[in-house]
């Protein structure tokens, strides 16, 4: 018997919400999750297949992705490892979305783990919010203006007496007394 693939739905969601919280580079309506049953590989717990650039080209269509877990393998795994297995497929994905991958020498599990603790910070200060009632100021409330001096920004907040109009304020942030040359960052951070 071959091997058979199925749509994975509670996958997807899950994909969605890490999507959201650590890669937002990934075009969510362009990456599907799959549950296969019946692969004869050693080893693999899931797989990123990628839409190549022939491919791309001869359909006339951008980036597509499919996270692809070997039923056998991942269903046995616990939550955590779950979402970690998760989470390394999604650092496959390029910044570029372009039908390419990053290879194993940045996806390995140091970096994956690092992702991993940094989601299960992102989402314990998300449920502290919520029962707390506040909001968090996320970077797409960020409004960059090239009129404010080095060090401010404008971010947009949403005050608890006026919930349905949103008031605007400028945040200045430490001034830089000289130039201080900045260590490249990492891609996930």
């Amino acid at each position: 018997m071959g091997i058979s693939y199925e749509l994975a739905e509670d996958l997807q969601k899950q994909v969605n919400e890490l999507a959201r919280m650590l890669f937002p580079h990934v075009k969510l309506d362009s990456v599907v999750c799959l549950r296969s049953y019946g692969s004869s590989s050693r080893g693999t717990i899931a797989r990123c297949h990628a839409l190549g650039k022939a491919m791309q080209l001869a359909l006339n269509r951008k980036g597509f992705y499919v996270i692809e877990v070997i039923n056998k393998r991942f269903d046995k795994m616990s939550e955590e490892e779950k979402t970690k297995t998760l989470i390394h497929e999604l650092m496959h994905i390029p910044k570029s979305f372009g039908g390419g991958f990053i290879h194993h020498n940045i996806v390995h599990e140091r970096n994956v783990e690092r992702m991993y603790q940094h989601y299960v910070n992102l989402k314990k200060r998300s449920l502290i919010n919520e029962a707390n009632g506040d909001r968090i100021i996320e970077d797409r409330d960020i409004i960059y203006d090239n009129n404010l001096t080095k060090g401010q920004r404008i971010e947009k907040a949403i005050s608890d007496s006026a919930r349905t109009q949103p008031e605007f304020f400028v945040v200045l942030d430490k001034p830089q007394t000289e130039f201080v040359s900045k260590k490249k960052r990492n891609w996930w951070f």
